[in-house]
């Protein structure tokens, strides 16, 4: 039988992220995962405690469309970032989790080379009930690893849609990969989500591909001319890359560089409101995860849902009946 291990003093959390431990950083994070009250209540007295150490690092999202080499795509940038002496943790916002249980562990086999680097820090999502647990889960692991002292931190998403949305809400610079020769180029990609992107990097950019890049690289400048720009002036750029002969990252990472020196002055007002969102985000989550754990509505919530689909009664007034509840 396995037993499980004693929870920490509030202070042996916060020294051991504070000075860099791994294992202490893990344990925090699993922590933060819990959705036991108690441990709730642990995690954010720790949380308190580190908060002022946070806020030190480069927060960069990264999101793509199927197959378009994410994982390899990762590694390879966090190999060169990690080479240069950075420290870097890469995290994971996978909503699709809720649905099969499990995390994406695979993601640390997929990037084994950088799992074993000293200077790097790879922690799969959270599974949870909804994308708003999720999302508050990374935002929360997010401040942990920056108080750990890691200076960069790369937050994948694993599923697509409404998880762009989250991880954008919470990263100063977002980065769109896209992939050439798939025919007609702008199809299968949400508008918003190009409005969205800080930059978008064509990847597989190597061997029969280096032409399609090209043309693909053109179109997407050309389609992101026409939307509005950003509050903050940026001009989205489009970069092309191939994660496996290595070329094309040092621009991405020059590009990133460029945007930082672009928001200077302008990034705390940027994570001020994203700060804001997120308590809102965080009321609504809450509200609704009491709303379901009350027992009279667990309790009549079968028999309401039954009239709503026999046409009994309409839709608001079931929610209103519930939320009088």
């Amino acid at each position: 039988m396995r037993l499980k291990r004693k929870r920490l003093e509030i202070n042996e959390y916060a020294d051991g992220i504070l000075s860099g431990d791994k294992i202490i950083l893990s344990r925090a994070i699993t922590l933060i995962e819990s959705n036991l009250d108690t441990d709730i209540e642990l995690s954010e007295k720790v949380l308190e405690l580190i908060l002022p150490h946070t806020g030190n690092s480069k927060r960069i999202g990264i999101t793509g469309v199927p197959g378009v080499g994410k994982s390899t795509f990762i590694e390879a940038l966090g190999i060169l970032l990690a080479d240069q002496g950075k420290q870097l943790a890469v995290l994971a916002v996978d909503p699709s989790s809720q649905r099969t249980g499990g995390s994406i562990l695979g993601d640390k086999t997929r990037m084994e080379q950088l799992s074993h680097h000293p200077n790097a820090y790879i922690r799969p999502s959270a599974t949870g009930n909804s994308l708003g647990g999720v999302a508050n889960k990374t935002r929360e692991t997010m401040l942990l690893c920056e108080a750990a002292g890691f200076n960069h931190i790369l937050i994948e998403t694993v599923g697509v849609g409404q998880s762009e949305i989250a991880v954008k809400g919470m990263v100063d610079f977002f980065l769109l990969l896209m992939l050439a020769g798939a025919g007609d180029e702008l199809q299968g990609i949400k508008k918003g989500i190009m409005e969205m992107a800080d930059a978008i990097a064509i990847t597989k950019a190597d061997h029969d591909n280096i032409q399609a890049s090209k043309r693909a690289k053109a179109e997407y400048q050309n389609a992101l001319h026409l939307f509005p720009l950003a509050d903050s002036g940026w001009q989205p750029k489009v970069l092309t890359c191939s994660s496996v002969a290595k070329t094309g990252l040092d621009d991405i990472l020059h590009l990133i560089e460029t945007y930082y020196d672009h928001m200077e002055g302008k990034l705390d007002k940027l994570r001020t409101q994203q700060n804001i969102s997120w308590m809102h985000e965080s009321i609504g989550f809450m509200l609704k995860q009491n709303f379901y754990g009350n027992s009279e509505v667990k309790t009549d919530l079968p028999e309401i849902e039954q009239q709503v689909g026999a046409g009994m009664i309409t839709p608001q007034a079931a929610a209103r009946k519930l939320l009088n509840l």
